[in-house]
Formats: structure tokens, sequence, C-alpha cells
């Protein structure tokens, strides 16, 4: 008879008694050295179900220059994290990295090692001891006492183990090509690009140019660091939309505070950046054009057919054989020195997608398989374990639209533009940033946020852009006429399509943006009605037989909005100052060319 004590023990429940579903049968333990690595490894994983029976957990490798915080960016993701220390001790039926290190020898387990851009090109000598290997494909990575690590080394398209075989050629029965699952779900996310423009401020007719730089010397922002700040101040911020794209690595180099630093004159002027985790890959989804450099993420923008200029080509740290440096050096360039606005609608004219198209079919292969062969590969280590492959293939989801950081819009703006005599003005409002501009192309419209004591005291235009403000529009007007002498246009919001307008006399109008037939009725900017006022006014050319009332066109690159204007009426239902006033010739000439003193804001 067994013992009371015993049988109780015997009776105890199994630790399988805590779960609510089914134990794992196998456990794969994702390895990530950098952010870079990390995020990619984070999107190779969700390529094996938890419903198949697989328990996933995550580890850093340390010792990366570009790894701090990454054990807390994993954790707050709500995943399983091991340190490595811990990883090392527990046997897994996988391991996947995309990226791959002699260290990782120490685990018990097969490894699958993967890209973590388009490919492998970079010389990284620091990591492979040699000038003449890619990272990721060096002998000093792959092997260890004469056998190869990696019990496979996924590729992007098979023309990288015909270099892999130069390299290291003990290293290419372990190679298999497994296409870009990136790249795939990228294409996948084509039918939410219009959301992910919005997300970026590419609306009301504005396009998206997109600044990717990667990290190193010879990258965009190594070369030209200005560039961001020379695109915002140099584009009409009503025609385009400017967002940047750092590698992660610039980011961990330089912490956070340091990226908002050196970068903070541009976002005061528009720039918005993606942050490091999550956005680049909507970014190019997003983008119609890209100014970048030979980091992956400009390779896989031209890969997408975005309009792509180089600012920097990096070919003194590429593999001379990789497509990247064939991409670097067949790219068309953008003169950061010259007039890029001149330059991108130039690119937009001339941009042939088929010119790259040979490059970049050397280095994505196979793209619309790639998850299903990156899928079954990772399963086969599985199979002894007795977890089956799925029968339908991985469906890429879109990827996640981004979280840019941004900063307050501009409050003040130098602005060009003319009237075609017809009643339809042409603005084109380009942001001010003190210390960077020493002279108007046209004149200075402002809101009344602006901080800059000059360029607040000789505008033409002042605005109040905030619809929420406990003074009403018209007392605001009343009020600011007398504080803005040298202002020919005052501009009051009252909602997000109607603003008040008082002319320098003293005459008032309210505008409200005209509707078409089954549209919304387009927001109205008070700047920019104050700006297209203003320009209506001191057009010396004007018919002197139209007046605002009459209505007014008003065209930002290639949108065009109608405005309408209803003069003010005194108590006795006639207009205030006599309509015959609003037909006048403007009492003021244009006052252009005025200095922007640095010092003053």
């Amino acid at each position: 008879m067994v013992p009371s004590k015993l049988r109780r023990r015997a009776a105890r429940p199994g630790r399988s008694r805590w779960n609510t579903w089914e134990p794992p049968k196998a456990t794969v333990l994702g390895v990530a050295r950098t952010l870079t690595s990390a995020t990619r490894v984070l999107d190779v994983m969700r390529l094996l179900r938890a419903e198949d029976g697989i328990e996933k957990y995550y580890t850093v490798n340390p010792g990366s220059a570009f790894g701090d915080g990454l054990g807390e960016y994993l954790s707050a993701l709500g995943v399983r994290v091991l340190t490595w220390e811990e990883a090392v001790r527990r046997p897994f039926d996988l391991a996947v990295s995309c990226s791959v290190h002699p260290t990782m020898r120490r685990l018990d387990a097969p490894l699958m090692v993967l890209p973590h851009g388009a490919g492998y090109n970079r010389l990284v000598t620091e990591s492979t001891g040699d000038a003449a290997s890619p990272a990721g494909l060096s002998r000093r990575e792959l092997m260890w006492r004469g056998r190869v690590v990696p019990a496979a080394i996924g590729v992007s398209h098979p023309d990288q183990i015909d270099r892999l075989a130069r390299i290291c050629p003990e290293a290419v029965p372990h190679a298999v090509a497994v296409g870009d699952w990136c790249f795939q779900r990228i294409r996948a996310s084509a039918p939410r690009r219009d959301h992910y423009r919005a997300c970026l401020g590419a609306v009301d007719g504005r396009r998206l140019v997109v600044v990717h730089s990667t990290w190193s010397s010879h990258s965009l922002l190594g070369r030209h660091p200005d560039l961001p700040l020379r695109l915002v101040t140099s584009l009409p911020v009503d025609e385009f939309a400017v967002a940047a794209v750092l590698h992660p690595n610039v980011w961990a180099r330089h912490t956070p505070a340091g990226v908002f630093d050196r970068l903070g004159e541009a976002m005061d002027a528009g720039l918005v950046i993606i942050p490091p985790q999550e956005g680049w890959r909507a970014a190019v989804v997003a983008a119609d054009w890209v100014v970048g450099d030979h980091g992956s993420t400009s390779f896989y923008s031209a890969a997408a057919d975005r309009v792509t200029l180089l600012a920097a080509t990096g070919l003194d740290e590429l593999d001379p054989a990789s497509p990247a440096a064939a991409f670097a050096r067949r790219a068309p360039r953008l003169d950061p020195d010259g007039d890029v606005y001149a330059q991108l609608l130039d690119a937009a004219g001339r941009y042939d997608p088929q010119d790259l198209a040979p490059v970049i079919d050397r280095q994505l292969g196979a793209i619309d398989a790639s998850g299903t062969v990156t899928r079954d590969r990772m399963y086969a280590f599985l199979e002894p374990r007795g977890v089956r492959v799925p029968q339908n293939p991985p469906h890429p989801e879109p990827v996640p639209a981004p979280e840019p950081a941004r900063r307050p819009a501009p409050t003040a703006y130098d602005v060009t533009g003319g009237h075609d005599g017809a009643g339809t003005v042409e603005v084109r409002r380009r942001p001010l940033v003190p210390g960077y501009h020493s002279e108007a192309e046209g004149f200075y419209a402002v809101t009344d946020e602006t901080g800059h004591l000059l360029w607040r005291q000789t505008a033409e235009v002042v605005a109040r852009t905030g619809v929420q403000a406990d003074l009403p529009a018209a007392r605001w007007t009343d009020r600011e006429s007398r504080r803005s002498e040298h202002a020919n246009v005052l501009v009051a919001a009252i909602d997000t399509t109607r603003c008040l307008v008082r002319l320098r006399d003293g005459r008032e109008l309210e505008a409200r943006t005209e509707r078409t037939w089954g549209e919304r009725r387009p927001p109205l900017d008070a700047v920019v009605l104050g700006a297209a006022v203003n320009l209506w006014l001191t057009d010396p050319a004007r018919d002197g037989d139209r007046d605002l009332t009459d209505g007014l066109g008003i065209r930002t690159g290639d949108r065009r909005i109608r405005v309408g204007f209803t003069a003010r009426r005194d108590g006795h239902g006639s207009p205030a100052h006599g309509a015959a006033g609003l037909r006048g010739p403007h009492p003021e000439g244009p006052a252009t060319g005025h200095p922007a003193d640095a010092t003053t804001g």
C-alpha cells in the first residue's frame, strides 16, 4: 500500500497544470545584437506560430557598440527575455538571429542567421577581420575552429551564395536563398499608402520627401549634416512634407536626445523624424521622393519604385562586388548645394525605375515566396519535435503606421508667388529659421505665436491659426490692427474652413472655402489665405473691376482651392465701408526684402 504522503505527492499536478493552452512542443530563441537586428528578428519570428506548439524566447548577444538598451526594448514588448548567460545554459530547438557573431557558438541550438538589411554589403573590419569580406559573410563570423557555426545561412538572392563561395566555401552547403520577408511586407502594405502619408503630413496636396541616412561618416548625415534643414527651408511647405529615417545605429551611438538636438532646427521648420524601432517601412511606402545614401532603406525605396536620389554613395565602405555598390554607382544624384526644389521636380519627370531594376533584381530574389521559404526552413528544424509546417502560406501583414516625432508647426514664413490676373493666386511659403536666412525673397507672413520680434514687426501678414481662442475673431483683428501697424492683412481662423480677414484700412470680410460636389470642403489655412490676399492686393496689374467678393483661387503646387468672401455688413444691412472700396487699389505697395536678423527671436 502506498503511504498517504507519497500518494499526495504523486497526485500533485505537473507544470502543465498551470497552462491554459497545450504545453509547447518546441522552443525557439530569437537573438538580437543591435536594434536593427532585433527589429528584423522580431519580424521573422512572427512566422513561427504559437498554435503550432512553438514557444518563443529572446536574448541579447552582448558586445556590440550599438547594443545599449536592447534588453529593455525587448522587455517592453512583452516577450520572454533571457539574459545571455541564461540563454547559453538552456537548450533550444532553434536559435534565429539577423546578425552573426562567433560567440553565438555557445548556444545549445542549431543557429539560423539572416541578413538584417537588404543583403550583405558593408565592409566592417572590426567584425570581419579583413577589408574584403562583407559583414555577415566573413570567415571570422561564420567559422570557429574549422567548423561552420550556423546550421543555416539565409541570403536574399542566390548570387550571394556565389560571393560566399569565394569568401568562405565551407559555409556554402549551409546557405539557402530565402528572399526578403521584410520587403515582402513592404510591398503588401501598398493599400495603406494614403494612411501612412497622412501620418507623415502628406495631406492637402503635399507630396512626401523622405530623407534616409545610414550610419558612419560616409552616410548622408555624415557627409551633409545640414541637408535636412536645407530641404525643409527650400521646399514650399504647402507642396511638400519632409520626413527623416535614420539608421538605428545613429540613435544608439548619439542617443535620442542627441539626434533631436542635432536636427532641432530642421524639426522647428517642419521636419518629422521616424523613430528607429518602427515606421521606416511605412515611410518607404508613403514616399514620393527619397533622398538617401547606400543604406538598405534607400535601396528598398528604389525597389519600391520611389524616385530615389543619392546625396552620398558610401562606396568606400561597400563590398565592390555587392549590388549595394552597383546601386550607389548607378542611382541618380542630388546635389545638396544646388537648387533642391528644382532637382526634385526635374527628377520626377526623368526618373525611370527600370534603370535600377537589374541592380535590384540581383539583391532581392523570390520576394513573393520569401515568407514561405523562410518559414519552412525554420520549421524543418522543429519537425523532430512534432511541429508540422502550416499548409497555407504566411500572410504578409501591412507594416504598422508611422508615429513620427514632430514639433509645433513653424510660425514665420517667407512668401513668394504671384497673381495670374484672372483671380487665381499662387502661394509659396518657406519656413524661416533664425540665423539661417539673410534676406527675404518675398514678404513675411507670421502667426501670432511667433517669438521673433523683427519678423513680427515687419510681417505684411499676421494670422491667428488657433480656433479655440477666448477672444472672438473680430475682437482679435481689431486689437491686432493696433499692434501690427506694418501688416497689410490680418487673418483669424474661425473654424477649419472659415477665416475672418481684416485689411489695413479696416475693411473686414469673412472667407470660406468652396466645395465641389461629392467632395469634402477643403480646409483653409489662415496664413495661406492672408498671403494670397496680400499677393492679390499688391499686384499692380490686377483687374480693377474685380474684388475679393468675386472670389479668389489659391494655388499651392498642384492643389487649387476656391475661396468665397462675404463683406461685413453694418447694422442697417449695408456693406461696411462701402463695397466699392474692395475694388480700390491697395494703399500700400509691397514691402519686400526685409532683413532676417539672426540675433532677434
